[in-house]
């Protein structure tokens, strides 16, 4: 670390940059005023995203700011981008956000993958290329997400890391805006314009076989559901297209970023991410019904009661085993269960601490569990902030690891268990005796023997999968990045994308 960023380290924790945390009315003003330590540069030699240009820090004087430190891959940088938007639009003409993504992964630090996360998400400001940590260590950042603001002047009011941004940040914005009056400039600032994707699919995530031969994705991005032909054909659509948190019949109702779908008996439940909810789709009644959650985020962690129904929070993906629909919930690193004949969700398994504790279900921790596959006995979890893999023993309940070393270890490494790196794997599915993942961030679909205890690539070349299918010797591959399914057949070793098509109007 280089001497001015240790002097300015000093300086932050000597108290002169302060948290925003809950004040009084005096003590916010008297916290404006007092603020001395000036903005260090936010530009960077990497580069700009969802804009035309870049940006100096000195470009945004007179002007409030809040800094977004972020990392496409973290949950809870997810989870504030709402409070952002929300932000933004309540005071559009004094405060401008600028996003700082600080990747935590190799696979999160080059322009288009951040191009593509910010599309994805919906994210309507400019995004700086932080891959090197420069501006995150010359703000003495620590955690992800951590949120500075900026008044004015160029000087930084305070800083705040975790969740609840909209409420903690709200009371600092008007605080400035009354200390600094007409010296805010409410002049508004030419980003240039955001490019949209056009594309049958956007950001699809997830898979699932139906009994007909066809399957069921998720079109995260378009906030519905379609079935397609083995050739691409569009066949049936489930929801508006519309993001918002409706039930009613198929073309009027809505999802959020649907993603994991599981079928239990004749009923199909999906994983209604940004929702935190469990949609229920009646084939016979062709309606979309909620089952589980009120669109709020679930909050329990550790030692609080396991018995009572909860609210999922962020889930990702849904395995089901007989009348019990298994929920990968990303947002509290835990597993929940679903039960269809009671219509109540449970934890399951996890405490809700971060990381890869194996044991009971109970003791046991999970790092943002994403994908799910069954094997009857065994439940599998694609565990990514951990870059690992995971099995429940549903008749022991226990939690052992089978591949992933701690929350910064990844990489792309095959061979032994023992030895073997991912980088945020996304997906899974069991066939035959072994685990096909998607190892996301490495952009590749590999198989993992679980009787040899080794694991190698199969296909390569891939942006970000985050589904994976196979059946019939067949493996079906969702592309996330590139708005793709993919065919690829396990003997001739064929890799062909789908032609998607519409059907005509």
């Amino acid at each position: 670390m280089k001497t001015k960023s240790i002097i300015f380290l000093l300086i932050f924790y000597m108290g002169n940059l302060y948290c925003l945390q809950a004040q009084t009315g005096s003590e916010l003003y008297d916290q404006v005023k007092a603020a001395k330590v000036s903005a260090p540069e936010i530009n960077t030699s990497f580069g700009w995203v969802n804009t035309n240009r870049s940006w100096s820090i000195k470009d945004f004087r007179g002007k409030i700011v809040l800094l977004d430190f972020w990392t496409f891959g973290c949950i809870n940088c997810y989870h504030i981008l709402p409070d952002l938007d929300k932000l933004e639009r309540q005071f559009s003409d004094d405060l401008v956000i600028i996003g700082v993504h600080s990747g935590k992964f190799t696979g999160e630090r080059t322009n288009d993958r951040i191009l593509r996360a910010v599309q994805k998400f919906g994210i309507h400001h400019p995004v700086v290329n932080d891959a090197d940590y420069k501006v995150w260590k010359a703000y003495a950042v620590h955690a992800w997400p951590t949120v500075v603001l900026i008044a004015p002047n160029g000087k930084i009011v305070g800083s705040h890391s975790g969740e609840d941004v909209y409420e903690t940040v709200l009371p600092y914005i008007k605080a400035v805006k009354k200390v600094y009056g007409n010296a805010i400039d409410k002049k508004p600032i030419d980003f240039g314009e955001r490019k949209e994707m056009q594309s049958v699919l956007r950001f699809p995530s997830k898979i699932l076989a139906n009994e007909d031969g066809t399957f069921w994705i998720s079109d995260t991005g378009h906030n519905r559901l379609v079935r397609i032909d083995p050739e691409g054909n569009v066949l049936d659509v489930v929801g508006d297209g519309q993001a918002g948190f409706r039930d009613g019949g198929f073309e009027n109702a809505r999802f959020s970023e649907p993603r994991g779908m599981a079928w239990a008996g004749k009923e199909m439940y999906v994983a209604d991410t940004r929702n935190n909810a469990i949609r229920k789709v009646d084939f016979a009644r062709k309606k979309v019904v909620t089952v589980s959650g009120d669109g709020e985020l679930g909050r329990y962690y550790f030692d609080e009661d396991w018995g009572k129904n909860v609210r999922p929070n962020s889930p990702w993906d849904l395995a089901a085993v007989g009348s019990q629909v298994y929920v990968a919930n990303a947002g509290n690193h835990q597993i929940l269960r679903y039960d269809t004949k009671k219509q109540k969700t449970f934890r399951y398994a996890g405490s809700g601490q971060e990381g890869l504790a194996d044991g009971p279900l109970k003791e046991a921790s999970f790092s943002q569990p994403s994908g799910l596959s069954v094997d009857g006995q065994k439940l599998y979890v694609a565990d990514p902030e951990g870059s690992a893999v995971r099995e429940i023993d549903l008749e022991t309940r226990q939690v052992k690891t089978l591949l992933g070393k701690g929350l910064f270890v990844f990489g792309d490494k095959n061979g032994d268990f023992s030895e073997a790196l991912l980088q945020h794997d996304e997906g899974l599915f069991f066939y035959k005796g072994k685990l096909y993942a998607a190892d996301t961030y490495n952009g590749k679909i590999k198989v993992i023997d679980l009787r040899k205890k080794r694991i190698h690539t199969l296909v390569q070349g891939l942006s970000e999968p985050g589904g994976i299918l196979v059946q019939h010797d067949i493996i079906w591959i969702v592309n996330t990045n590139v708005n793709q399914i993919v065919r690829f057949d396990l003997e001739s070793k064929e890799k062909r994308p789908l032609k998607l098509r519409e059907p005509k109007e």
